[in-house]
């Protein structure tokens, strides 16, 4: 089966192998997402080339005949760079870039490059820097040629090829460097996150497949200017901002690197900084593109990651984005609290924020309490750090009645004199 289309840049030939327990559909959603993922990487798809085996072939991942097809579609389109949509062994990369005329990378190594271009900081960069170079480590062997005429393009950004072909010596060497940097910073970010929860702050995480539209809903709701585009991972590293909901309480709220399926080991830990803010979190907004037809494998695929980070007991509410352009069979499938919304609407937004806050205040314990009014500053406080319902000058006494809702192990507690309402 092929699909030739035009492509005026880097021209890249996309290679599927569809196995007995993939159906039809899932199987062309997952070549979809591949192509997805080389314009993201800034490449063009000229061609798709699929098989059907009854299992991988062990030294070139499709069979003989389909290499040959392959390498003279690769000559004859003349292809910078062919896509395997698995993630190649060694010695099966090396096989087929002796036998194609063109670039050969796999599905981890596409996702890394893009990770390299969408990576802004320190940590961040460190981070897919040594997942590159776990990554190539163990494919050097015999592709001294192949390296050295790979020059730039897709699958090549990064630590760089003239520095991975110098000797192992020296890879072992930066890996160790870069893991002791992130190290520190590792530190550093849990002396920040410890301060955060000292200071009693509520932290809500977005998480949610690539694309779901998180950036988007992220600067909606915090007036930020997180970059959002419809790309695959437009977010990489971590941003945190302030939410403020209904009466003044605020939370912080943190964007997070979109996940997707099949994420082999290393690139998971390539955002451990992100989801460690997840783990951190009192509260986690899951967001689901429901205009996409696979929702709910995405769903599936957020949760068995969730699982494998060991992220437990920490209430999610589903947001269902996208209602605006929903998919005609998208039904919901959420087994938590969930909402449908557009990221454009505002009265979806104040929706949102009304159910965040509805959460926020079943993990408080309710206060009553009587404030003089001399006491501006703790009344600020109040109206910050609690989540404020009502607000009553007694003239009698002099005091304000406060009614409202509090961490239970927050600071402010021990000012409070109570009253019986």
């Amino acid at each position: 089966m092929k699909d030739i289309q035009t492509n005026e840049r880097e021209k890249a030939i996309l290679v599927g192998c569809q196995l007995p327990h993939v159906d039809d559909e899932r199987f062309s959603y997952s070549m979809e997402e591949l192509k997805s993922l080389t314009k993201t990487a800034n490449g063009e798809v000229i061609m798709t080339l699929t098989q059907k085996r009854e299992k991988i072939h062990s030294a070139t991942y499709i069979g003989k005949g389909k290499v040959e097809e392959l390498a003279n579609l690769a000559k004859e389109l003349e292809a910078d760079v062919v896509i395997f949509n698995d993630e190649l062994s060694p010695s099966q990369n090396r096989n087929l870039s002796k036998l194609l005329d063109a670039r050969v990378i796999d599905r981890t190594q596409l996702i890394l490059d893009i990770f390299a271009q969408r990576a802004r900081s320190k940590e961040g960069k460190l981070q897919v820097e040594l997942a590159q170079l776990e990554y190539l480590l163990p494919r050097l062997t015999g592709q001294g040629t192949a390296l050295s005429r790979l020059g730039g393009g897709i699958g090549t950004r990064g630590p760089g090829e003239t520095k991975l072909e110098t000797d192992r010596r020296h890879i072992h060497r930066r890996i160790d460097e870069i893991k002791e940097q992130l190290k520190i910073i590792a530190e550093h970010r849990e002396r920040y996150r410890e301060r955060r929860k000292k200071n009693q702050v509520f932290q809500v995480a977005l998480v949610g497949y690539t694309n779901a539209g998180k950036s988007t809903l992220f600067n909606r709701l915090t007036d930020a200017d997180s970059f959002e585009e419809n790309l695959l991972f437009a977010t990489l590293d971590p941003l945190t901002k302030k939410l403020t909901l209904r009466g003044g309480y605020t939370v912080l709220l943190t964007d997070t690197v979109g996940f997707i399926q099949d994420l082999p080991t290393t690139l998971v830990a390539a955002f451990r900084s992100t989801l460690e803010e997840v783990k951190e979190a009192d509260l986690i907004l899951h967001v689901v593109d429901s205009s996409n037809p696979d929702y709910f494998n995405h769903e599936e695929t957020v949760y068995e990651l969730l699982d494998e980070l060991k992220v437990t007991g920490i209430p999610i509410i589903t947001v269902y984005n996208k209602q605006d352009i929903v998919h005609p069979n998208f039904v919901p499938s959420s087994k938590t609290e969930s909402l449908m919304i557009s990221a454009f609407r505002e009265a979806d937004l104040i929706r949102l924020r009304q159910m965040i806050e509805e959460t926020v205040v079943k993990l408080m314990k309710p206060y009553y309490a009587l404030i003089p009014s001399n006491e501006g500053k703790l009344l600020a406080q109040l109206k910050s750090d609690t989540i404020l319902r009502e607000l009553r000058y007694d003239e009698q006494t002099g005091m304000y009645e406060c009614h409202g809702y509090i961490l239970a192990n927050h600071a402010l507690n021990g000012q409070l004199k109570p009253y019986q309402k």
